[in-house]
């Protein structure tokens, strides 16, 4: 209710007021982000004010004002949050990294089909880590397949081109192929060559001289490896088979083994610990291979040495920053500290680990990089919701691109931003060595700020043109104790899908432990549950105030004219017990003069016996 009321405009002064008070962060710092000022309402009046008249006079119209709400002065994120905003020059693994599973399938994991094209598909929707499963071709020919399902096969070489020609389109920041190779080391040859011919000059085949492959050496960061892609295979390492009474060397084969600083007592921890790693090595590559002849009918089929010698030299001279190896322990993984070293787990493992030894999970992925895969149970391709493993700081958190369900829609949401990337910076908490995490608190962590978030669904625009029943609903996704579902939706309103009025009271999210862990998912429904469209918001971003969100569709695409109109409150959480002091901490002199109205209130009860006792004490003296 601002403006004149005869003639529904608003003057200068009203607007740097509704500028300040309502649509501003009250958490911006002052001089970074200085407050709205008359010049800034006199050019907004310029740009949104249709009547010349009106904007010679300096005053904005009821319809100049809906076109400042609607307009790109008005967003409902930081402008800056779709851009490039994150620093991209920390290791990779202190960010997350958008991540596919089974990427060749389309659909069924045992009954769907295989796809070349569904890889340029991920990688142009900004995925940045695809999966390979490479067995045997009857004709020499290396194929993708999952391995004993009907899935029909497909060519390796066909799919390494298509990566060739999408991997850096959407982002020009690495890719890494993660290969699950069940050839024979002729085939894996093959798949070496196709990789140099293919990649070209994008291929990283060597580490660079500023990170070498040393223990305490953090991997390099994204902004080094833009245009490189990098591949994740099992590495050969001589010692692991013929070795095991020498101390191991520092990291890869060819390091001297003189730069490993380790001390002796750890050196030959780490002996102990390589020979067992080596024989389930040794016993993994055997079982793949044995695999791989079995299922090809022993066409190409590997000789004795080859089993016995395990992986191809070639396709192993390719592999330098991601070399995945069987996870023993955290403590053995902290006492190696060789951060190109990663493992993978199924969701099971993974939430195993996260519950016994949530801390260490977190600190191990400040170094390390760790890939979370769906279990092998979920034959129809749906998906785990990968908040669960961000918590933990897990970089790739593979998901079935084929099915967009609530959590692939999360994936693309959380992903839009930082320009499409595919990585995104990990919290400061979750990446430096001397703070401490826990991914249960419940309370407010050491150092960070809690935040209060409010929601307000005011009204929808062009939500579907069938006269049908719609509702929206707001949740949130974040740690445990900030995960809110189900549990704030408007009323249902009936017969209108292209205006509909919810005006409901404020959803209020009272206490988030974890802002820069947290996003809110606003979704609008037709009242059967099928979704009409929704949006996915990181809280540190959310501009506070009077918002339209234009909604996206299930895969992520801007769906025409369709928004909400929202209005939105950030602060930083206060305890209930504390909210007067900080009202009064930050407006002193609302906080005062309060004070004073009500001393003049209760003059009126207590006048009287003030004058009585100041009478009394005249008649004493």
């Amino acid at each position: 209710s601002v403006g004149n009321s005869k003639r529904k405009c608003m003057s200068i002064a009203q607007l740097v007021e509704f500028l300040n008070r309502t649509q501003r962060d009250p958490r911006l710092n002052e001089i970074l982000y200085p407050y709205a000022n008359p010049a800034r309402a006199k050019e907004l009046i310029q740009q949104y004010e249709p009547n010349k008249f009106n904007a010679q006079k300096g005053q904005l119209s009821s319809d100049g004002f809906l076109r400042y709400l609607m307009g790109d002065d008005n967003p409902i994120m930081a402008p800056n949050k779709l851009d490039l905003c994150d620093d991209m020059d920390q290791p990779l693994s202190h960010y997350f990294i958008n991540s596919s599973h089974n990427t060749y399938l389309t659909g069924h994991q045992l009954t769907g089909k295989s796809s070349v094209e569904i890889y340029r598909q991920c990688l142009l929707a900004g995925c940045r880590c695809v999966e390979l499963d490479f067995w045997n071709g009857r004709t020499e020919e290396p194929v993708i397949v999952h391995g004993y399902t009907f899935v029909p096969e497909i060519f390796a070489k066909d799919v390494l081109e298509a990566i060739a020609e999408s991997a850096f389109k959407t982002s020009e920041f690495p890719v890494i192929l993660s290969f699950e190779n069940h050839c024979n080391p002729r085939q894996q040859a093959k798949i070496a060559n196709y990789c140099r011919e293919i990649f070209g000059d994008m291929l990283l085949d060597k580490p660079l001289d500023s990170h070498p492959l040393e223990p305490n050496m953090d991997l390099p960061p994204p902004s080094l490896l833009r245009r490189k892609i990098i591949i994740k295979n099992k590495k050969k390492h001589h010692h692991h088979h013929h070795h095991h009474h020498k101390k191991p060397t520092a990291g890869a084969q060819g390091t001297p083994a003189g730069s490993n600083k380790l001390t002796t007592a750890n050196s030959a921890a780490n002996a102990a610990a390589a020979a067992a790693n080596a024989q389930q090595v040794a016993q993994d590559e055997a079982a793949a291979a044995a695999a791989a002849g079995g299922r090809t009918g022993g066409a190409g089929g590997a000789a004795n040495g080859d089993i016995a010698s395990g992986l191809g030299a070639e396709i192993s001279a390719l592999v330098n920053y991601v070399q995945p190896i069987h996870f023993s322990s955290f403590e053995n993984a902290e006492k190696k500290n060789r951060c190109y070293e990663m493992s993978s787990f199924d969701e099971k493992q993974a939430t195993t680990l996260l519950k016994e030894r949530p801390i260490e999970f977190v600190n191990y992925n400040k170094h390390q990089l760790s890939r979370v895969y769906p279990a092998g149970t979920r034959f129809d391709s749906s998906n785990f919701m990968p908040q669960l493993f961000w918590n933990a700081g897990c970089q790739l958190v593979a998901l079935n691109f084929q099915t967009l369900d609530l959590a692939m829609q999360l994936n693309l949401g959380i992903f839009e931003y930082n320009a499409r990337s595919g990585y995104l910076l990990k919290p400061e908490f979750m990446r430096r060595s001397d703070r401490r995490l826990d991914p249960f608190a419940e309370s407010t962590v050491d150092g960070i700020i809690a935040g209060t978030v409010s929601i307000t669904v005011l009204s929808g625009q062009f939500l579907t043109d069938k006269r049908v029943n719609t509702f929206v609903e707001v949740d949130m996704y974040g740690l445990p104790a900030d995960t809110v579902r189900k549990k704030f939706r408007t009323k249902t309103v009936r017969d209108n899908g292209m205006n509909p009025v919810y005006d409901e009271e404020p959803f209020v999210f009272k206490k988030v432990v974890l802002p820069e862990l947290a996003s809110i998912r606003i979704a609008a429904y037709e009242e059967g549950g099928k979704l009409i469209g929704h949006r996915v918001l990181p809280v540190i971003g959310l501009c506070p105030g009077y918002r339209h969100v234009n909604l996206r569709s299930e895969v992520g695409q801007p769906i025409g004219l369709s928004s909400l109109f929202l209005c939105v409150v950030v602060k930083d959480y206060v305890p209930d017990d504390l909210s007067n002091f900080a009202e009064a901490l930050a407006n002193p002199i609302k906080y005062q003069s309060e004070l004073e109205k009500r001393d003049v209130q209760l003059s009126v009860l207590t006048d009287d016996t003030e004058n009585a006792a100041a009478d009394e004490e005249m008649s004493k003296s």
